[in-house]
């Protein structure tokens, strides 16, 4: 299996190469839709994702040190935006207070963002509270299949709840918050006072958990570092935020956050700080985990499972070069007879967690993979 530290050259000799630039949206099928509406994903939206595109104009949103942060902040005309802020307040209503709309008349959009070189084009809603001025924030995308299956298996099978609604074309997403990876390993992770033993073991485990669901491109931008107080010093957790890429590309190394050169410092500490026989603990520990969240919600897996193995979300030769690139690394023929990309999901699921799955009585286990 593939360890950290079976070569300390593995960085350099196997590089992921780029996810693609500009990922293909692929639309819900009805499927797809009819399970949304089965788990309350599915709702009426007073905005949709194509009323925010009739902007006016737009100015490039700088960060405090004058840096350019690939957004841009949009303007409607008056009409338009009275309009927007009455229904994207409600949005945020629905997604935060189960629509409740009494508190609507303290809260208003402070701003709209749009980030254009994003897969999804999204935009990025500020929510402000009148009274203290507290703000937050949550974003409107494109409803892309594949990136919904993303956050529904996030949902199923992590320790993180995943917010988000669709309604037709529209995709709306909580704001996940955290230290940005890239911002992280710069500003803390040579802090004194960052346990990096504790952080190793935890992008040990991140690195396990993307490569067991496939999810791809986790360069340090697309997941964030949660920082919490312990009785021995700090807690760390890493969490994705950017879902584009679920089981989309091709290549193996795309989908374990190691081979990426943004994540060489963690490697590095990984290397420093943690023997063979720790890595292979922590990445146990990771399975364990993952089996127990998908054996307790094993209907809800089996559900979005049987549609993903049928629905198209990655262009012919992904998957092919793919279940090709698996067959080799576990010598597993089977493989090969897959024709989708959530039929080698459910494979590689199958793969990295039978020796887990085994320890659950069968009567609890064989809904999850039949």
């Amino acid at each position: 299996m593939m360890n950290l530290l079976y070569d300390r050259n593995i960085i350099h000799s196997q590089e992921p190469g780029k996810p693609s630039r500009r990922k293909q949206i692929y639309p819900v099928n009805d499927e797809l839709r009819d399970y949304l509406i089965r788990w309350g994903r599915e709702v009426s939206l007073p905005v949709s994702y194509d009323d925010l595109l009739h902007f006016r104009f737009s100015i490039p949103r700088l960060d405090k040190d004058g840096n350019d942060t690939h957004w841009e902040t949009v303007s409607y005309d008056m009409r338009e935006w009275e309009y927007l802020r009455e229904g994207l307040v409600k949005i945020y209503a629905i997604l935060k207070i189960e629509g409740n709309n009494s508190y609507n008349d303290h809260l208003d959009v402070a701003s709209i963002d749009y980030c254009p070189f994003g897969n999804s084009r999204p935009f990025r809603i500020r929510i402000i509270n009148r009274f203290n001025d507290n703000c937050d924030h949550y974003y409107i995308k494109q409803a892309d299949a594949s990136r919904i299956y993303g956050l529904e298996l996030e949902h199923i099978l992590s320790s993180n709840r995943m917010l988000f609604f669709t309604n037709y074309n529209t995709l709306v997403e909580q704001h996940i918050p955290g230290i940005p990876g890239d911002i992280f390993i710069e500003k803390e992770l040579n802090d004194e006072h960052t346990n990096k033993v504790r952080f190793a073991k935890e992008f040990v485990k991140f690195n396990e958990h993307c490569f067991i669901r496939l999810l791809g491109d986790m360069r340090s931008y697309n997941f964030v570092v949660n920082v919490t107080p312990d009785i021995e010093g700090y807690h760390y957790k890493i969490q994705a935020i950017d879902f584009d890429q679920q089981s989309y590309e091709g290549r193996k190394n795309i989908y374990l956050p190691q081979f990426f050169k943004d994540n060489y410092e963690l490697v590095k500490l990984c290397l420093s700080h943690l023997n063979k026989e720790s890595i292979e603990q922590y990445q146990a520990e990771e399975r364990t985990l993952m089996t127990f969240r998908l054996v307790s919600s094993k209907l809800r897996m089996q559900s979005i499972m049987n549609i993903m193995v049928k629905d198209n979300i990655a262009p012919p030769e992904k998957v092919n070069q793919l279940k090709t690139e698996l067959a080799e690394f576990y010598n597993q023929p089977r493989f090969l007879k897959c024709t989708t990309m959530g039929a080698v999901l459910k494979l590689q699921m199958k793969q990295k967690l039978i020796k887990n799955l085994q320890q659950i009585p069968k009567d609890k286990r064989h809904f999850v993979f039949r």
